[in-house]
């Protein structure tokens, strides 16, 4: 089950995506097919990383696959990251686009223009 990884609410206009734990190569395929099959008729998401305890690659791969698919079908994408924590680390390691990173959720909801 990825409900101990992964929930879904509404912020404004968006798609409201909240993580948790630790995404790695032990799941975040699965995490990603949930995403993508929540999102797809969305106008906007908002993705919090603000929970994640762990982020590796597969996570990092997930984030860019989903950003994609997104910016293809012109919706867009905000990753909440706070000020620090394993997530904000490993995307800026990572040189992660930084335009779509966000240290706060009301920050990312404005952004969006929720």
């Amino acid at each position: 089950m990825t409900d101990q990884w992964v929930s879904f609410s509404r912020r404004g206009m968006a798609d409201l995506v909240h993580l948790k734990g630790e995404i790695d190569l032990a799941n975040a395929n699965d995490i990603g097919r949930v995403i993508v099959a929540h999102t797809t008729a969305a106008n906007a998401v908002l993705i919090d990383l603000t929970a994640v305890s762990f982020l590796d690659s597969a996570g990092v791969r997930l984030l860019d696959y989903i950003v994609g698919d997104l910016d293809d079908r012109g919706k867009p994408i905000r990753l909440v990251v706070g000020e620090r924590g394993a997530a904000r680390m490993t995307l800026q390691l990572c040189a992660f686009r930084a335009d779509l990173l966000a240290t706060d959720l009301e920050r990312a909801a404005t952004d969006l223009g929720g």
